[in-house]
């Protein structure tokens, strides 16, 4: 079964808030890689422009296959807007929320495509009131990638642990020991 198909053909989005070039960039970047890895569609962050960064993310979606896309956008606003008029769900993680343990099931039941929100800097409040959803992983301090991994892991069900990506150029074969690589034309 597809990722598609588990999640009933709900589109993942992400939205990163307030990217940073100097300070955000390496974080950014493995956001991007965790989300593509861990099942969304797509990932939409606001704040500086990175061009480096899109053209990175680009390449490794070139080799190790998609579909996966990056978009910037200037406003989070206009995005959160444009997601409400086609009727999707906004999920914000924050460590202030409700335990992803406790929601996740109400969460993949509404068959709404969902866009899950991770900050940067400090989160502007109307976010935690325009959003459908405050979900914690933990109410600890963490990063927003691991809480991204772990609430991607509980909606697609362990699924995304064996999703295989189209157009792949490079592939790991699973090994005890030692490296298995199978490389498909560059």
């Amino acid at each position: 079964m597809s990722l598609a198909e588990h999640s009933g053909n709900v589109k993942v989005h992400v939205l990163r808030l307030s990217h940073r070039i100097g300070r955000d960039k390496r974080v950014t970047m493995h956001l991007l890689l965790t989300a593509r890895a861990f099942g969304a569609e797509k990932v939409i962050y606001t704040g500086q422009r990175d061009e480096g960064m899109e053209k990175r993310i680009r390449r490794v979606v070139k080799f190790w296959g998609g579909p996966f896309e990056v978009e910037y956008r200037r406003s989070w606003k206009q995005v959160i807007t444009e997601w409400r008029r086609r009727n999707g769900e906004i999920i914000h993680l924050t460590m202030y929320g409700l335990p992803v343990q406790d929601v996740i099931s109400k969460i993949k039941s509404s068959g709404k495509d969902k866009l899950i929100v991770v900050g940067s800097e400090k989160v502007p409040r109307e976010l935690y009131e325009v959003s459908d959803w405050n979900v914690s992983v933990t109410s600890q301090p963490h990063s927003e990638i691991s809480a991204l991994c772990i609430f991607l892991h509980e909606f697609f069900g362990g699924k995304e642990l064996s999703k295989k990506f189209s157009d792949a150029k490079i592939e790991l074969i699973p090994q005890p020991r030692g490296k298995k690589v199978i490389y498909r034309g560059r």
